[in-house]
């Protein structure tokens, strides 16, 4: 291990006591543990460090590296850790240290949670996610020693967050790896079949690159640049997507190893490349200016792809020595290239993107909701267009006319009334494609943004923008009156507005409207949004959807159908009617009500468990009323000899009825024998005697009954 502490004698002679010091605390503290691989555990930090010293980051962040897991798997405490190597180092290490102290409901839960921590303190000091990006690295480059299923789960969240994340902080080095290693695990069998097959290709082509490198030589001496040529192979996950996304066979991948021309200034970048084009046609779509519209994780380069005199099309791409630095080392080039040349403002820029996502992203209390909504925001594509003085905006792919005014300040986008594109008027949810130029439509009189703009735009900073105008207009008297508007109207409706407002039913008004609060909801009825009724509709229909709830009106009701049937209460007047999830009662069961506090009655089969315990003066008498054409799910549990023929016996025994099997689940017990629970679909009860009764006489089952819960 003597390699990294001579790179640190080297690169930070500085700080090389500080560095020692954490090498040493690091390797002590996490003495006699080991890794899945059977290593001694402080491999891990040690290489991480060193991923971080070759990226030439700072020597607290190297320092963090070393110490990242000590607070998580050691019993050293942030405390201890404050007093020995101080806040700085100390606020890095939490930034990166999971919430092992919350009980999560799920794994998933856990996982964005930690995401979500492990955002905002980016936001605070990109270095956090410096030092993530390392840590993830290595232990994909180590992941064939866990489980099959820790693979897919690391690999598929790195391929969703990690490498996306990479790729938005111009680190492609980091990113190329970290794609190649999770198509590794996660389809195996395409890995091997690119390895192979584009060792071949390469060998086959290398020839060609290599004459083709010396003719840009030539050229460039020609010219009297300066520049170095070389020919960079493309990675494996790269060319997967592009064989995948294109329907196209390797064979038709030309562009495996792309010629790059490094030279001193961005002059000598468009002499080279019309010279270029001079002598070999270009192909028409395939040249892309990132030099003077730069992508959002700084990255510029010339791109063309010509076809040159041996017959084949070869993509070229031409920068300077400086754009390279940033294009492998992205974000850290600000530490690794850091001579004056990359001021503390133009830093801060460059992580807009990330501060205006978690804008609105840190609103959302959904843990997949929030999880699903970074992924989207960092693998979307970008779209540049023009201002109407020639200004580059960049955005995300789909982005509208409205993503385009908040862009250019909140006061714009609050005001926005229209678009013009191109000279033309359009509408504001269109589309808009790379080279539009966009004039925005203001009215001085414009009362604002309209909720539904939250679903027509992209970019999560017009999202947070939005959200901002509406959380003003909340501030105010509309929170207030918009509860009082939709409390008077639930209650006229027959229902209390508390009950309304909870999981699950609010989702559905969420999903529908993109709120996601009920305050917002609230607030944006006080404010003239939306009306009450299209509010309550969508509660009121998800609330007697998820509860299967009828209303039975008149001690003579007329009899109104619910998703499980329809039912007379005898003596009922007027009284919210529910089907109790305890023993799903289907037509045709013997049925009684039961009359609760303050939720109504609800409908049980004669012979639930429960009713024995119910207070018989608030049991109500209960029927079916008429035939029903609806089909109702009914659970059974079975119980046989576990054989390999038995499952296939069931679902043919089900089959032959002609019935619907919606759920199946099998299991064996302590004793070896086979559990089976299944619902079925039927259209009345009748079916039900018919279907144990051959389930009974299937070879080796021993009990089949319909469950109650």
């Amino acid at each position: 291990m003597d390699n990294l502490l001579s790179k640190i004698k080297y690169y930070y002679p500085k700080d090389n006591d500080l560095l020692v010091r954490a090498y040493n605390y690091a390797k002590a503290a996490h003495a006699n543990q080991k890794r899945a691989s059977g290593e001694d555990y402080f491999i891990h930090p040690y290489c991480v460090a060193e991923i971080l010293v070759d990226l030439g980051m700072d020597a607290s962040a190297v320092a963090a590296a070393l110490l990242h897991d000590v607070v998580e798997d050691t019993p050293v405490t942030r405390e201890e850790l404050r007093k020995e190597f101080g806040d700085e180092i100390c606020e890095l290490v939490d930034g990166v240290t999971k919430l092992d102290k919350i009980v999560f409901t799920s794994k998933e839960e856990e996982q964005a949670e930690n995401l979500r921590k492990m955002f905002f303190a980016m936001a605070r000091d990109v270095r956090v996610v410096m030092i993530k990006l390392a840590d993830r690295l290595h232990n994909m480059r180590s992941l064939q020693y866990l489980s099959h299923e820790r693979q897919q789960a690391m690999a598929r969240e790195t391929l969703d967050i990690y490498a996306p994340l990479a790729g938005r902080l111009g680190i492609s080095s980091i990113k190329c790896e970290l794609e190649d290693l999770c198509l590794k695990f996660l389809d195996p069998e395409a890995y091997a079949y690119l390895a192979e097959a584009i060792s071949q290709k390469r060998e086959e082509r290398q020839e060609l690159v290599n004459a083709l490198i010396k003719d840009v030589q030539q050229m460039l001496t020609d010219l009297g640049i300066h520049g170095e040529v070389f020919g960079r192979p493309k990675h494996f996950y790269s060319i997967y997507r592009k064989m995948k996304n294109q329907h196209k066979s390797i064979d038709e991948i030309y562009d495996l190893i792309a010629v790059r021309i490094l030279v001193d200034n961005v002059k000598d970048c468009y002499n080279v490349l019309g010279t270029i084009h001079t002598k070999w046609k270009p192909i028409p779509g395939r040249i892309k200016d990132y030099i003077a519209m730069p992508k959002p994780n700084m990255y510029q380069s010339l791109h063309t792809t010509v076809v040159t005199n041996y017959g084949q099309p070869f993509e070229i791409q031409i920068r300077t020595y400086e754009m390279h630095k940033v294009a492998e080392y992205g974000i850290a080039a600000h530490w690794k290239y850091k001579e004056g040349k990359t001021s503390e403002s133009e830093f801060s820029k460059k992580l807009t993107w990330l501060r205006e996502m978690l804008e609105v992203e840190g609103d959302l209390k959904d843990s997949r909701t929030f999880y699903n909504s970074i992924k989207g925001d960092l693998v979307s594509n970008e779209v540049l267009v023009f201002t109407p003085k020639g200004d580059v905006i960049s955005l995300p792919e789909g982005a509208t006319p409205i993503d385009f005014a908040y862009h250019i300040h909140s006061a714009v986008g609050n005001k926005c009334t229209g678009a013009k594109v191109n000279g033309r008027i359009v509408k504001l949810d269109t589309p808009l494609q790379v080279g539009d130029v966009v004039e925005i439509i203001t009215n001085a009189n414009s009362k604002g943004p309209s909720w539904d703009w939250l679903k027509i735009c992209k970019s999560s900073g017009a999202k947070a923008k939005i959200r901002q105008f509406f959380k003003k207009e909340m501030a105010g008297e509309n929170l207030k009156k918009g509860r009082e508007m939709l409390e008077a109207e639930a209650k006229r409706k027959g229902y209390a507005l508390s009950d309304l407002a909870q999981e699950p039913y609010l989702k559905a008004v969420y999903d529908k409207y993109s709120f996601l609060s009920f305050d917002e909801i609230c607030a944006a009825v006080g404010y003239g949004a939306y009306s009450t009724n299209q509010i309550l509709f969508k509660l009121i229909e998800q609330y007697e959807r998820v509860n299967h709830i009828v209303r039975v009106e008149g001690k003579s009701p007329s009899v109104k159908k619910s998703p499980t049937g329809s039912v007379i209460v005898k003596g009922c007047d007027d009284l919210l009617i529910r089907f109790a999830g305890c023993c799903n009662p289907v037509p045709g069961d013997q049925i009684v009500a039961f009359v609760s506090r303050g939720r109504g009655v609800s409908v049980h089969r004669a012979d639930c468990p429960n009713v024995r315990d119910m207070e018989p003066e608030r049991l109500l008498p209960a029927e079916w009323a008429g035939a029903s054409k609806e089909v109702f799910a009914v659970s059974l549990q079975l119980t046989a000899e576990d054989s390999p023929a038995l499952l296939a016996s069931v679902t043919t025994a089900i089959a032959n009825l002609r019935l619907n099997l919606s759920a199946f689940n099998a299991r064996l017990d302590k004793k070896g024998r086979a559990i089976i629970n299944l619902t079925v679909q039927l259209p009345d009860i009748t079916q039900l005697e018919t279907l144990i009764q051959k389930l009974e006489e299937l070879k080796g089952v021993s009990e089949v009954f319909r469950t109650t819960f």
